[in-house]
């Protein structure tokens, strides 16, 4: 490590980004609460995962996703970090929203075009990522091939139960 990466302008930005993206996290958390039961209700595809999955697959992505952000502004300092840490930030929103659209609201149709837009803005966030450390990019590849999956079983479990959501 960097000694410049332990300065305390880059430690707070570590616990910010890890703040924001626990944020992020437990709000989407709070609508998937009683998800568990929703989903052994629903007709899924053979490929779907069991829900006990979901919750250790989101932890590693978070923190990977906050580590790339934090390599980001390592990299480039807050100003020049200003339009990746945006991308990313909006991202975490659409990210949040996505359970409260399915789980909680069991809007189906509105879901997958939330998660599509999600993916769009995942795969601008790699790439501002990647320019600016190559490193955070690729961190950011798991997160986006998960968003991808993601989508395809919205999809497939929005197509299966039309009248649950």
């Amino acid at each position: 490590m960097e000694a410049s990466s332990t300065r305390p302008q880059y430690l707070g930005a570590l616990a910010l980004l890890l703040f924001g993206t626990a944020a992020a996290a437990f709000f989407g958390a709070m609508a998937s609460v009683r998800a568990d039961d929703f989903y052994a209700q629903l007709a899924k595809p053979a490929w779907a995962p069991p829900a006990g999955v979901f919750g250790p697959v989101w932890t590693g992505l978070y923190a990977l996703m906050a580590i790339a952000a934090w390599l980001v502004i390592r990299a480039q300092g807050w100003p020049r970090a200003r339009t990746a840490i945006i991308l990313y930030s909006v991202q975490l929103v659409f990210n949040a929203l996505w359970p409260w659209l399915f789980f909680r609201w069991r809007l189906g149709g509105a879901a997958l075009m939330e998660i599509a837009v999600l993916w769009i803005l995942v795969l601008l966030t790699v790439r501002a990522f990647w320019r600016a450390h190559p490193l955070a990019g690729m961190l950011l590849l798991p997160y986006l091939a998960w968003v991808w999956f993601a989508a395809a079983l919205t999809y497939a479990v929005w197509h299966r139960n039309p009248g649950a959501l």
